[in-house]
């Protein structure tokens, strides 16, 4: 009997997340009540909120799913950490996870200007990044016992790489470019911008550009 109500409650939940999305790309985010939601899905308003404690909770678990990724990767990984988020980043690339940028299904596409588009959650979104940078953080230090300091530094640019390249990919399938076409240059960005945070690469940046004046 567990087993068939955990069925229920997973067909509930997903028939509210759906409705939810399809009535906030139809009308809008801020046109939408969550009475709305919950009338067009045909459950109570408390069933809804059991499922969903926010309104923005009805778009933003599909990114949630992603929370703390991040630092899952640093802590499962056998050397270098920054290693292994870049080829965990190519291999999102490979597989157009959709969190990479670099999915050009029009149901994705329109997900993701649902989110960057819409105040609400947009300011919800950074509440995630703001989690996933300490949680990576804390990785970070523990596999490689660098100062807090330090660790939070890192943190923080390897999200922002990963943010920016993200929106990049989106930015250039919205103009018309398909998700296959711009696979090569996505890796070719992903590549360099990993460049950019490992030490051996600072270290011949500078060397290049010679002593400071």
């Amino acid at each position: 009997m567990s087993g068939l109500r955990e069925r229920k409650r997973q067909r509930t939940h997903d028939t509210i997340s759906a409705t939810a999305i399809r009535l906030f790309l139809e009308r809008g985010f801020d046109a939408v009540s969550v009475a709305d939601v919950a009338d067009a899905a045909e459950v109570s308003k408390p069933t809804l909120f059991r499922y969903f404690p926010t309104k923005e909770d009805l778009v933003l678990h599909r990114i949630g799913d992603h929370l703390g990724e991040p630092a899952r990767v640093v802590a499962a990984a056998a050397g270098d950490p920054v290693a292994a988020l870049h080829k965990h980043f190519l291999d999102g690339l490979a597989q157009r996870d959709p969190v990479t940028g670099l999915n050009d299904v029009p149901e994705v596409l329109a997900f993701h200007r649902l989110v960057f588009e819409t105040p609400a959650l947009a300011a919800r979104r950074a509440g995630f990044i703001d989690e996933d940078e300490a949680a990576l953080a804390s990785a970070l230090e523990a596999a490689t016992g660098e100062p807090e300091l330090m660790a939070k530094l890192v943190a923080a640019q390897v999200l922002a790489v990963q943010r920016v390249l993200a929106r990049e990919n989106w930015r250039r399938i919205m103009t018309g470019t398909s998700a296959d076409e711009l696979y090569p240059a996505a890796v070719d960005a992903a590549d360099a911008a990993f460049a950019l945070l490992r030490p051996d690469t600072a270290t011949a940046r500078r060397e290049r550009a010679g002593p400071s004046k």
